[in-house]
């Protein structure tokens, strides 16, 4: 059982996003990513998406384009469903790395730019201490993209 924390560092390996200060967020089903100048394409028949990212902790701001996996209603936190588009991409906490999807929206006026919902957590052994706070340590400085250390 990992044991992690109501906030932690996390890293998207496959967006090239690392060490980013995500909410733990069980109140919340779906995973959400801050992005903004959100632009729908396709490439070779696939429908991709192309959005910015930006954090105000020591994070990069980054353009990251990718293959939509869903669009779904999605409720926002004032509880109105929002259609939002859907990615599916590598989430590493800790040690561990697993798939997750996660939604893709404006999160400017949130404290957190990412919070990581129930659904990504289910059935990968976390437990979830709300009293704490930063229980892993990123390992995105030791792993590539694909998790094995090097």
């Amino acid at each position: 059982m990992l044991v992690v924390g109501w906030r932690e560092r996390v890293d998207l390996p496959l967006l090239g996003l690392s060490n980013l200060k995500a909410k733990i967020d069980t109140g919340a089903r779906t995973s959400a990513l801050h992005a903004t100048d959100i632009v729908t394409f396709e490439r070779d028949g696939i429908p991709w998406v192309r959005f910015h990212t930006k954090f105000d902790d020591d994070s990069i701001d980054t353009d990251v384009e990718c293959p939509i996996h869903d669009r779904r209603a999605i409720k926002n936190t004032s509880g109105v469903p929002q259609m939002r588009i859907v990615i599916r991409t590598k989430f590493r906490i800790s040690k561990r790395l697993w798939s997750i999807d996660l939604s893709l929206t404006e999160r400017s006026d949130m404290k957190f730019r990412m919070i990581v919902g129930r659904t990504a957590l289910r059935k990968h052994n976390i437990l979830v201490d709300p009293s704490k706070s930063n229980l892993t340590t990123p390992t995105s400085a030791k792993t590539d993209d694909t998790g094995i250390s090097s």
